[in-house]
């Protein structure tokens, strides 16, 4: 079945209302980076699609299950418009440490393929709403009991050994909520970096803020880093003040010195960073400051908001699927252009491409009328 190019950031803006809401399977609720997902596979790309927000109630589309084992029906109000499946519980879940900390609570997967941890699970600006990022649930999975605050690099190593053995897990992303120290993360994530290569051979992409020195970069690198990311989430001045008052005190004049500074290292692409469509940016701002991070090699990873429950922002409306995809219009075949896809990448979240639509968008300009199947 083929459907139209915009018809996934439908889809992804909109969410999917599941039809038995008790029982998601496998899914990621609250914790670090974009959640309250379910991974859907469409084609060969697998999606993470919203499923647990309130606002998705308005939504027309729905899922239910197929004839076929593990086949999913997508349907717009009544009509079937795709047929799908989600990834299943991957092997390393059953696994504990020898101190009895179950291998989930370490590390999660991501996508289908993705190893995902978050080595510390704090946040100095976290718990106070004057300086939290109001979009952010870091620590609503940890007061939930599903994962523990500090990940040490010898539980990290062991995972993600386990799960490139059992699951086939093709690369790992590490995050962190930010720490006191100046180097915002970046310390720690060398030492987990360096512990899980020295372990398994697997690529990975650190997340941090733009730490205090560029030196970081190359000790991140030299720990076994092949990727970095450095969030934006919003792109103005006035929404970051306003969404995220706390990290908007690294100044936007930071994070491009510190990007350009990354490309160095890293190389052209391997540098990222998310962009949260939909908190207040205007259509013109995001699309501004992602073709500059373009020339400057680095991948604007732009994702539609998701409202998280637990976090300020809850009730917040989701972004506009029109204004996502004449975005993507633009800057995917800006990205093929400038030769920074996300299947050139070594690791990380815009390699993976499961939160937003872009990766689809990749491509020479569209033909009208030309059609991309993902069933």
């Amino acid at each position: 079945m083929s459907i139209k190019e915009n018809l996934l950031t439908q889809i992804q803006a909109r969410g999917v209302q599941w039809s038995d809401p008790a029982n998601p399977g496998l899914a990621r609720i609250g914790g670090a980076g974009p959640t309250d997902h379910k991974a859907f596979n469409f084609g060969g790309q697998t999606s993470m699609i919203p499923i647990f927000s309130d606002q998705i109630t308005g939504s027309p589309f729905s899922a239910r299950p197929g004839v076929e084992a593990e086949e999913i029906l997508i349907y717009e109000n009544d009509t079937l418009i795709g047929k799908t499946s989600s990834p299943g519980k991957p092997r390393f879940y059953d696994l504990t440490t020898a101190d009895g900390i179950p291998y989930e609570q370490i590390a999660t997967l991501h996508s289908n393929n993705v190893l995902a941890t978050t080595v510390l699970q704090t946040c100095v600006r976290y718990r106070n709403r004057a300086t939290s990022c109001q979009f952010c649930a870091i620590e609503e999975s940890l007061a939930a009991g599903r994962t523990i605050a500090h990940k040490t690099p010898e539980q990290l190593a062991e995972v993600a050994e386990a799960a490139v053995r059992l699951d086939g897990i093709e690369q790992m992303i590490m995050t962190t909520g930010t720490p006191k120290t100046i180097d915002r993360g970046a310390a720690v994530l060398t030492e987990s970096a360096a512990a899980v290569r020295a372990r398994v051979e697997i690529p990975i992409q650190a997340q941090c803020e733009p730490p205090d020195e560029d030196i970081w970069f190359p000790r991140l690198k030299n720990a076994g880093v092949d990727a970095l990311g450095m969030h934006l989430e919003a792109v103005s001045d006035r929404v970051r003040k306003a969404i995220m008052p706390g990290k908007a005190s690294v100044p936007l004049s930071r994070y491009m010195s510190a990007f350009e500074a990354a490309v160095e290292v890293f190389g052209r692409g391997n540098v990222s960073t998310y962009i949260l469509a939909g908190l207040g940016d205007t259509e013109e701002e995001i699309l501004s400051m992602a073709m500059t991070l373009i020339d400057m090699g680095v991948y604007p990873f732009v994702v539609p908001f998701v409202p998280v429950a637990g976090t300020p922002l809850a009730h917040y409306p989701m972004p506009d699927p029109a204004m996502l995809d004449r975005l993507f219009q633009v800057l995917g075949p800006e990205l093929v252009r400038k030769g920074i896809t996300s299947d050139s990448l070594k690791a990380g979240c815009a390699k993976c491409g499961a939160c937003s639509s872009l990766k689809s968008y990749e491509h020479e300009p569209a033909t009208d009328g030309q059609v991309v199947s993902y069933a």
